[in-house]
């Protein structure tokens, strides 16, 4: 787990709450217990962040439904027992995050099963600011793999970075010199070969059609630089389309849907009196 993790959570909870809770001030100070319950069928993630939420809170925790786990409608996923107040503090907080990772893990699982399983599903850096942790574990736990986290992991040279230096072949150059692992956007089966004969060890089909990635290839097969070249598909990915991506013979497919268009599966917290 992330060092960062637990001051990431409680930065979560003061962004909440504030200079405090004044509604669940009103509250007589007692024990109760609430259980997190979905209304929708998914794969749930985000579980034992909701854990380590509520614990913050001097509230025991008992997890039902673990990360990864297929829900069902109306299904009990976390049962909470605290002092009402701290329990109401912590609710929405723990909610959004749950839904949200929740819906990234399962739009990323419906992919997953409409590609072979040779293909690899990649998120994108195209995250939340702040939650970029919680979206690419959630991708994980939907059977999805991570992108770069941060831009210090590893040289991607893309359009902009050759237009703004005006050469491809200069950044090649540079990158060899600085890291031994590095990838190239490209746009056209031609620099798709440029990139691949230069060294680059990634090499990313922008918004290439299906057929257009079968032809890249086929060249590449063609002039034997297909071999130890990891070849990557992104641009105009979705759930509509992803098979069909899934057939070309890709090694990556990085979707940026999955964590920059996220639907949230609906859960809510219902709190019961304490025994």
């Amino acid at each position: 787990m992330h060092p960062d993790v637990k001051r990431q959570l409680r930065k979560f909870l003061d962004e909440d709450v504030g200079n405090g809770d004044v509604t669940s001030a009103l509250l007589t100070r007692k024990t109760i217990k609430a259980n997190i319950i979905t209304r929708e069928n998914g794969i749930i993630a985000g579980v034992k962040f909701v854990k380590m939420l509520f614990e913050m809170n001097s509230c025991k925790v008992k997890i039902l439904k673990k990360d990864g786990d297929v829900i069902k409608a109306d299904q009990q996923l976390i049962s909470i027992t605290g002092d009402a107040r701290k329990i109401m503090s912590c609710e929405r907080t723990a909610l959004n995050l749950l839904a949200r990772m929740s819906g990234i893990a399962t739009q990323t699982h419906s992919m997953v099963c409409k590609i072979p399983n040779k293909t690899k599903l990649y998120a994108t850096r195209k995250t939340a600011p702040g939650l970029r942790y919680f979206d690419k574990i959630a991708v994980e736990i939907g059977g999805g793999y991570r992108h770069r986290m941060k831009l210090d992991e590893m040289i991607m040279i893309k359009d902009n970075h050759i237009i703004s230096e005006g050469s491809l072949f200069t950044l090649i150059k540079k990158a060899k010199i600085h890291r031994k692992k590095f990838e190239v956007e490209v746009e056209s089966i031609k620099d798709a070969v440029t990139a691949a004969k230069e060294g680059a060890d990634i090499i990313m089909l922008d918004n290439f059609t299906p057929y257009q990635i079968k032809k890249t290839i086929q060249e590449l097969k063609r002039q034997k630089l297909r071999h130890n070249i990891i070849l990557e598909a992104s641009g105009g990915i979705n759930s509509r389309n992803i098979a069909k991506y899934g057939k070309t013979g890709v090694d990556i497919i990085s979707v940026g849907s999955i964590t920059n268009s996220v639907k949230g599966i609906d859960v809510s917290l219902e709190i019961t009196p304490a025994d």
